[in-house]
């Protein structure tokens, strides 16, 4: 099979999600001359990366990514009219398989959910497709190595619920790290220093997380102490399953918005 990550690779848009993308991408090693971005605005793109404002004549891509806002989706398909690429991968927010199809034809379509730290290649990479063929998703899958954990989502009803909790979970992270120095600045400590402390805390954290591969709840047991520090405070989050309610009415919110832009882009 053709190393997928050697052919052309077209990007149409190149904001914050496609630019972080694209710089992972060129950071981890692929070429940059394999990668075109089609821009109607100024793009800052790496070295060696092509950036054009309209499609490359007598040209083919092997993979087009398209990454514009949602709500642009009609403006960019006319871009690509009487060009079929073999694989089309969207990271539209909630724009499903069936409505990228019937504007954009492609051999095959995939759907991606990418997050804000695929920058770093820690980032989530939720993929779908109706494509039955194995080449689809051994080209899908080698071009989102970089980015960070992959997780091909069966039933693209869950995609809403993806969305809300490894798309928007970054910012609910951020939310959460702010409260957390907050708190420390409200007991006394300097706001520079509590915020340090608490970014960290939650980076090694997860980290920890993700190297022992206990359970959360597991791992937040080896920290409490019966009668010591962290049980007093987890006796405040564990109250009438409070964080539990309050993390799900966060996500679900987050999930009943990706829904009202899948109806609007339909």
């Amino acid at each position: 099979m053709i190393d997928p990550l050697s052919l052309p690779i077209w990007m149409i848009g190149c904001g914050n999600m496609g630019g972080a993308m694209l710089r992972r991408w060129v950071d981890s090693g692929i070429d940059p001359r394999r990668f075109t971005v089609i821009t109607r605005s100024p793009a800052q793109v790496p070295d060696r990366v092509r950036a054009l404002h309209a499609l490359p004549l007598d040209e083919a891509p092997g993979i087009v990514v398209l990454s514009v806002k949602p709500q642009q989706l009609d403006a960019a398909a006319p871009l690509l009219a009487g060009l079929v690429p073999p694989i089309l991968l969207s990271v539209l927010a909630g724009v499903e398989e069936e409505t990228l199809a019937a504007r954009i034809p492609a051999g095959a379509t995939v759907r991606a959910m990418v997050n804000l730290p695929v920058a770093i290649g820690r980032g989530v990479a939720a993929l779908h497709t109706s494509s039955p063929e194995p080449h689809v998703r051994a080209a899908v899958e080698a071009l989102a190595r970089p980015l960070g954990l992959i997780e091909w989502i069966d039933d693209p009803g869950h995609f809403d619920a993806v969305t809300a909790l490894a798309g928007s979970g970054p910012g609910f992270t951020y939310r959460w790290i702010d409260a957390l120095a907050a708190a420390g600045a409200a007991l006394g400590l300097p706001a520079d220093q509590a915020l340090r402390l608490a970014v960290a805390t939650v980076e090694g954290s997860a980290r920890l997380a993700v190297d022992d591969g206990a359970a959360p709840a597991a791992l937040a047991d080896r920290v409490a102490s019966p009668g010591g520090t962290t049980r007093a405070g987890l006796d405040v989050l564990d109250r009438d399953r409070a964080l539990v309610r309050l993390a799900t009415d966060t996500l679900r919110a987050a999930a009943h918005r990706s829904a009202e832009l899948a109806d609007m882009a339909r």
